[in-house]
């Protein structure tokens, strides 16, 4: 792994710095980590992001917190335009911020609060207006809630191989059945152990295993449909009605949008 140097904002003097960046379609940065922790949000594009612990997507107007230390690389699908909040170890554990990946909703508040952080410097006056918007910035943060956009991987060998398989060519279509054989267990204890690893059932995991590569293909471009029957969901409407639970809109409007 490698540690990705962002001086001077690693040793500034200050609980968050704000960047901002853009990346074309299919920009990877291997395996690394920050000092910081690192609010990354996707202004546009989507973001996959890849740790030991498990795989996350981000969709376009959505965010993920990466703790400090957390080894990880990106991947960039579209192009992405990301604004960065790295965070100070003092003020995380202040504002009671989690230790582990998570992706999170994005408040019309905290988008302007970032978009006004871009043109703030490093060295703010701390008393003054702009260590002001940066405290609020910072509580906004802590304030998101958390999206299901992620697919664990187990520790348990056989499980977690099984996994990386069904990630790289994910379908509603695999049933718990071939997932234990593939593991070399029984149904009873594949599906004891998968809980017992991940936190939640085979079907919950292979839902958002599906719906991680649908936003990534959507961010494509690729049509609704396709995507639908690819995955093994029933029908299109009912592809929709799942990532409208998530994401809060159909996916047609979803990705129509553009906004900053």
């Amino acid at each position: 792994m490698r540690h990705i140097d962002i001086d001077p904002y690693e040793n500034t003097p200050r609980d968050a710095v704000v960047t901002a960046n853009d990346y074309a379609d299919g920009q990877h940065f291997a395996e690394h980590q920050h000092r910081r922790g690192q609010f990354a949000y996707a202004a546009s594009g989507v973001i996959s992001v890849f740790t030991d612990q498990g795989n996350w997507v981000v969709p376009p107007q959505r965010a993920i917190w990466v703790p400090a230390g957390v080894s990880h690389a990106m991947h960039m699908s579209a192009p992405v335009t990301m604004l960065n909040t790295y965070v100070r170890a003092r003020a995380v554990r202040r504002l009671g911020l989690p230790g582990h990946c998570q992706v999170v909703e994005v408040s019309e508040l905290l988008r302007q609060l970032l978009l006004r952080a871009m043109d703030i410097p490093a060295l703010y006056a701390k008393d003054g207006v702009q260590g002001q918007v940066m405290n609020l910035l910072l509580h906004e943060i802590a304030a998101m809630a958390p999206l299901p956009l992620n697919a664990p991987l187990p520790s348990e060998p056989r499980l977690e191989k099984a996994c990386r398989a069904l990630l790289e060519q994910p379908s509603l279509e695999l049933g718990i059945d071939e997932m234990a054989r593939r593991a070399g267990m029984s149904r009873r204890t594949f599906t004891r152990l998968f809980r017992q690893h991940t936190g939640i059932s085979f079907v919950e995991w292979r839902q958002q295993a599906c719906l991680l590569a649908a936003v990534v293909r959507l961010g494509h471009g690729d049509p609704v449909t396709l995507v639908a029957t690819d995955l093994g969901y029933s029908s299109p409407s009912a592809f929709s009605s799942v990532f409208r639970k998530v994401l809060g809109e159909t996916p047609s409007r979803y990705f129509a949008q553009d906004r900053v």
